[in-house]
This record gives C-alpha cells, sequence and structure tokens, in this order.
C-alpha cells in the first residue's frame, strides 16, 4: 500500500505521479494524516509517499505547459470490502463521513522498530 508521510491536503500533482505506480483510494483535497493509506501499491512492501506536494512554481509561463490532469476515479470500499482487505497491521476507520484505512502504528519509525524487532526474533 501507500502511505501517507504527512498530515495535509492531497493535491491533484502528488497523486497524477503516484497513480502511475499505483491506484489511488483517495481523491484531491482529502485530508489525510500520518500512516493513512491512500494508495493500493503493486508491490508486495509498502511505501510511504508525500501526497501533499504541489508542482514547484516558477515565473516563466509559456502555453502547453501547465496542462489538465486527468485522474482515474478512486477506489471507493464498502466496510464489508474494507474489511477484508486490511492486513495483521492495518486498522479500519469509520467515521459518518468516510471509510479509511490506516496503519495500526501511525509513526513510520515506530512500525520500522517494530518490523526490524519482528524479523530478528523470527530469525533467532
Amino acid at each position: 500500500v501507500f502511505i501517507a508521510k504527512e498530515k495535509g491536503k492531497t493535491m491533484a500533482y502528488s497523486l497524477f505521479n503516484l497513480s502511475e505506480r499505483a491506484r489511488m483510494i483517495v481523491e484531491p483535497a482529502t485530508e489525510v494524516y500520518p500512516g493513512m493509506i491512500i494508495g493500493l501499491n503493486s508491490r508486495s512492501f509498502d511505501l510511504v509517499v508525500n501526497p501533499c506536494k504541489n508542482k514547484n512554481l516558477t515565473n516563466v509561463r509559456s502555453s502547453g505547459t501547465d496542462e489538465a490532469l486527468k485522474l482515474l476515479d478512486p477506489l471507493r470500499f464498502t466496510l464489508e470490502e474494507a474489511l477484508e482487505f486490511i492486513n495483521h497491521d492495518e486498522l479500519v476507520e469509520i467515521t459518518p463521513d468516510a471509510i479509511r484505512l490506516r496503519k495500526k502504528l501511525l509513526d513510520e519509525k515506530d512500525r520500522k522498530r517494530l518490523y526490524k524487532t519482528l524479523s530478528y526474533e523470527t530469525t533467532t
């Protein structure tokens, strides 16, 4: 999965670039927080990404450089689909407005520390 790195609103520019490598489950201008799952990665491992990064603006303008970004519709999970999708280290967060997926440990450093101790315990 793709995991949000920081708190903020998602930007269409970032989601467009990330959608080349994964299927998004959030849309532009969605509030995200660290540890929130924002996309489905085609690889077997999780990636921490920044969906809040915006395009660098310059004073130079030319025709055709600022094209309209076309994003695929994000995946929408029902409660049952979300519960079937999650792994052992993930949770489903239900609010009146949305169903979100997140990691149990929100902090990236805590997740790495836990995975390192788990891999150490299995090797000994």
